[in-house]
């Protein structure tokens, strides 16, 4: 990848944090967020070497040793993908019971307040 340039995105004002991006000749874009912490050592004039000294540790990285386990790499699907149709309606169910009140009907009261027409035999 030709590097032709970098973006410093800050997240939430850099309060929260930084992302990274080095765009590529080719529109190559590899992004490179960073979390803030409390003594504030992430800032916007630091944030490109540091997203660099994370990529450089990456590459490096043994990847070998990442087991693809059953729990690490199970999928869940959504019920609609599942086409669980038992699950929708249960989540259906719960999502109007949370909704209850609102969804009630409005109720119309009338109420009769006396006027001063009928003390003066006016209809």
């Amino acid at each position: 990848m030709h590097l032709v340039g970098t973006q410093v995105i800050p997240e939430q004002g850099g309060k929260a944090g930084f992302t990274v991006e080095f765009v590529g000749e080719g529109g190559e874009i590899v992004s490179v967020s960073m979390r803030g912490d409390a003594a504030a050592n992430l800032n916007r004039l630091n944030a490109i070497e540091k997203a660099q000294a994370v990529m450089r540790e990456l590459a490096s990285a043994d990847c070998s040793t990442i087991e693809d386990s059953q729990e690490t790499s199970k999928i869940h699907r959504s019920a609609r993908g599942a086409k669980d149709t038992d699950e929708m309606e249960r989540q259906l169910d719960e999502g109007l019971e949370d909704t209850f009140p609102a969804s009630d009907p409005v109720s119309v009261t009338v109420s009769t307040i006396p006027t001063d027409r009928a003390k003066n035999g006016q209809p």
